[in-house]
């Protein structure tokens, strides 16, 4: 059986710049330390319909939101472990459907329009979610490097850094070179607080410091908007 994992937690997001960042690093040094994957590159690929219903209905900012991705923490080839997540939000709060195989068991059942075998609860969930959808298929690679840190404290909260946010709608392997359009403006960081209760005091104080705030923002439905404008630039019409 595929391993499994859960999560169920807040993902709070902010925009920065390499000064702001450098600022808030130095808030976190007597709090959190780096994990031990220290910067990597993460590659994402996101399923959607073919009429992308699943970020069309997330960019409406609804009260439920869900979308499915795979994700590999390496260039992955068959028998690469790879995560192939379900992600749900509602009323703010994140929840994260994790299994972990694979890449060669992904792709075979992926690939012939069918979920993973796998009769676990979330097994179930993602099958549920394919049969639901029915016209899923692999729309967008997303890539970026991340740093990540952890709490000092045995506490659940993690910090993370995302730069060199990279999206593409060809080449959609997760084996392949990290190449593709940028979605930040140069320059940016995007950082995430993730965690199941509140920011600590020496957080918060660091962020209105730095005159920081949160923002929504999503980066599979950033690249989406922008292949929309670039489309209409081209005088098609996407998914109307």
């Amino acid at each position: 059986m595929p391993y499994q994992m859960t999560f169920k937690r807040y993902e709070l997001k902010y925009k920065m710049n390499w000064q702001q960042k450098e600022n808030i690093l130095q808030s976190m040094n007597a709090y959190m330390k780096p994990d031990q994957y220290g910067r990597t590159t993460i590659r994402n690929i996101y399923y959607d319909t073919d009429t992308y219903r699943l970020i069309r209905r997330s960019l409406e900012n609804p009260a439920y939101k869900e979308k499915l991705r795979v994700r590999s923490y390496c260039p992955a080839n068959g028998d690469t472990p790879v995560f192939v997540e379900l992600k749900k939000k509602y009323q703010h709060v994140v929840y994260k459907r994790r299994l972990v195989c694979p890449q060669a068991e992904v792709l075979k059942y992926f690939g012939s329009g069918n979920p993973l075998p796998d009769h676990s609860q979330i097994g179930n969930e993602i099958r549920y979610f394919w049969q639901y959808y029915k016209t899923l298929h692999p729309a967008v690679f997303l890539s970026y490097e991340r740093e990540a840190y952890y709490a000092l404290d045995g506490s659940d909260l993690r910090v993370t850094f995302d730069e060199n946010i990279l999206y593409r709608e060809k080449d959609l392997n997760l084996g392949s070179a990290v190449y593709g359009t940028p979605i930040l403006e140069e320059g940016q960081t995007l950082m995430e607080i993730k965690t199941s209760g509140g920011i600590p005091l020496w957080m918060s104080r660091a962020l209105t410091g730095n005159h920081l705030y949160k923002t929504s923002f999503s980066k599979y439905g950033t690249a989406y908007q922008q292949m929309q404008a670039a489309e209409k630039i081209q005088g098609g019409i996407r998914y109307a």
